[in-house]
């Protein structure tokens, strides 16, 4: 028996609970082949078989929480062809037993070649497969970037997050109550670890911290006009598009170095300041929200932060991103705007003091030099942690950052 245990899961992970078994004890598995999928508090593990051989036994079934190096299963090794015959005819025998009329007598047992169980049962992720159940999506409407074009979960996600032409995604049923069928209308569906873990992180955050929110609003006049000129040479130079995410980080960067106790947090009856800024990035990703934080922000160009941002960002839709990816933030920047948010007010990501909310662009009527002119505007709301930031301090900051938006020359000549 060869016994399957929890992996390493990284930094900080001490355990994860078992989401699904794609294999039955008793099937024949193959090594490398996946055989359940554990989820933590950030992402979702594959656990693959070691050697070839049959499933002898589940030790943790679905829903048990397990610790780092728990045992999992047990494989008994050997050659798949022969438990796959001894199975074939103990399936014969059971139903001759039941009287199976449709048992002949003469039944001849084939070996399956191990060569076509490996192929099959390797050819697409077994987390795929469930993906593409639950969503109704066929072989042929996922693109398969694994090896000897395998489907992978992340090629499903791709999928799902950007439905073509050509992908017929599932009917969505009526919610018309009909008299006598109101059961129809409700679903009970058990939370993931990862849901479970921001509900309870955001809830631990309004308990412990004392949340405040201050808003602005800036003008992105100047923003919008440098994008526009710049933004085609800027792509060809660089291979990424200038978005406007980099002005924002650059602009909190410059105004975390100026009021500190933004960009610290509480350690029982200490306070650390950071003198660098590891600068979450909000994403939504069909799981639930994650952060993806990019390290040492204040130290990279333009260039590197669009970079970092869409590699991030694709490794958060597609399911890759790793523990390491989310670990360290000090600040985070939360864009509601792209669901079309005009204002809101952010929830902070504990440990950090403070979190930037941004919001949709909307042309609107202003005051310039007496006059009304109609500018876009966005609002911004900074959520901060009273207990060691205080009023003075949250709205500065907020000032800083519409200053240097307004006016992004500040940021070159640091002011």
């Amino acid at each position: 028996m060869i016994q399957v245990r929890v992996p390493t899961l990284g930094e900080s992970v001490t355990e994860a609970t078992v989401a699904t078994w794609f294999k039955k004890v008793g099937d024949p598995i193959a090594v490398d082949e996946m055989m359940c999928e554990l989820e933590t508090d950030k992402v979702t593990v594959e656990v693959p078989a070691p050697i070839n051989g049959i499933l002898g036994k589940i030790i943790s079934g679905e829903g048990t929480t397990v610790a780092i190096g728990a045992l999992l299963a047990e494989i008994t090794e050997g050659n798949l062809n022969e438990h796959t015959e001894t199975k074939n005819e103990q399936d014969i025998i059971k139903q001759r037993e039941e009287g199976d009329s449709s048992v002949i007598e003469n039944v001849s047992v084939t070996k399956p070649d191990i060569e076509t169980i490996t192929n099959d049962s390797l050819k697409n992720a077994p987390s795929a497969i469930k993906l593409m159940t639950e969503n109704s999506l066929s072989v042929s409407d996922v693109k398969g970037t694994g090896r000897d074009g395998r489907i992978m979960k992340e090629d499903v996600v791709k999928v799902l997050n950007n439905p073509t032409t050509n992908t017929t995604l599932p009917d969505v049923p009526s919610t018309t109550q009909v008299e006598g069928q109101s059961s129809n209308l409700e679903e009970r569906v058990k939370m993931t670890r990862l849901r479970k873990t921001i509900a309870e992180r955001l809830k631990k955050s309004q308990n412990t911290s004392a949340m405040l929110t201050t808003y602005n609003e800036v003008d992105m006049t100047e923003v919008m006009n440098l994008r526009a000129k710049y933004k085609s040479s800027f792509e060809t130079k660089h291979g990424v598009k200038l978005g406007f995410m980099s002005f924002f980080i650059k602009a909190c960067c410059h105004a975390l170095f100026e009021i500190p106790e933004v960009n610290s947090e509480i350690d029982g009856d200490y306070i650390i300041y950071k003198k660098y800024v590891n600068m979450g990035v909000a994403t939504g990703t069909p799981s639930g929200l994650v952060v993806p934080v990019i390290n040492n922000a204040e130290s990279l160009s333009f260039a590197d932060l669009e970079k970092k941002i869409s590699e991030k960002a694709n490794k958060a839709r597609e399911g890759l991103l790793m523990i390491e990816d989310m670990q360290g933030g000090s600040f985070t920047i939360s864009n509601g705007g792209v669901y079309g948010s005009l204002m809101s007010s952010p929830i902070l990501n504990p440990p950090q003091s403070g979190i930037l909310g941004m919001h949709k662009i909307q042309d609107r009527p202003v005051v310039i030099d007496g006059k009304i002119e109609i500018r876009p505007m966005m609002y911004l709301a900074l959520t901060y942690d009273h207990r060691v930031v205080d009023g003075k301090g949250a709205v500065t900051f907020l000032v800083r950052v519409k200053d240097a938006l307004e006016d992004p020359r500040r940021l070159l000549i640091d002011l």
